[in-house]
């Protein structure tokens, strides 16, 4: 027998962290969609008071719902955001495109290659979702990308992460001007997961069980 009292059935251990995330958050500012999102980025991070650092224009999140129920394409900047969406949640088997990857390693740049592979999807970003995870430099280019011009996305997911340009992307992206549906967490907290995880409860249209 184990020394150890811990549940080990995959549904309990889910249904009992949703059940202590609404006991802990108030998502009542929130519409049904958006606190589904909220939901799940604190679950990816184990973190509550991310609710209250979220950032979004009116809509956004059902705005990134309707798209995706549409057969949006999603593209994340990096691998990681990619891994994380769940593939059988897709509403319409929807793409799921890299930035990273559309600039292979070793190429000469002038900037980052998440930013260059963001730019080089300019021609797929039209009412895409867009869920960045990881790198400020693809989120600044990305609004650089629509204020010369290019078509703009169904909705930014903001989850850049670090010191350096992620706080400041995101401040960006909410002062954008641009009429570009955002979600976004303020401050240098983000990451991969959470971008992900904000992918999969647009995904699903639902309060997690």
């Amino acid at each position: 027998m184990s020394p150890y009292d811990y549940l080990c059935d995959p549904a309990a251990i889910g249904r009992r962290s949703f059940e202590i995330i609404r006991t802990e958050c108030d998502f009542s500012r929130l519409t049904p969609v958006l606190a589904s999102v909220a939901e799940r980025v604190v679950h990816a991070s184990g973190m509550p008071d991310v609710v209250s650092d979220l950032r979004f224009s009116p809509g956004a999140a059902e705005a990134g719902r309707e798209a995706l129920l549409s057969g949006a394409a999603i593209v994340a900047d990096v691998r990681m955001v990619a891994a994380g969406v769940t593939r059988s949640l897709l509403p319409a088997g929807n793409e799921v495109l890299v930035a990273l990857d559309a600039c292979p390693p070793g190429e000469a740049l002038s900037g980052t290659r998440s930013a260059a592979g963001m730019e080089r999807l300019s021609g797929r970003i039209g009412g895409a979702v867009i869920a960045i995870g990881n790198a400020p430099t693809a989120l600044f280019r990305l609004l650089e990308m629509v204020a010369a011009g290019a078509p703009k996305p169904a909705l930014v997911l903001g989850f850049p992460v670090g010191f350096v340009g992620a706080a400041e992307s995101k401040e960006a992206l909410v002062a954008n001007g641009l009429g570009i549906p955002y979600v976004a967490l303020s401050g240098r907290r983000g990451g991969s997961a959470m971008a992900a995880a904000a992918v999969n409860a647009l995904a699903l249209g639902r309060n997690a069980p």
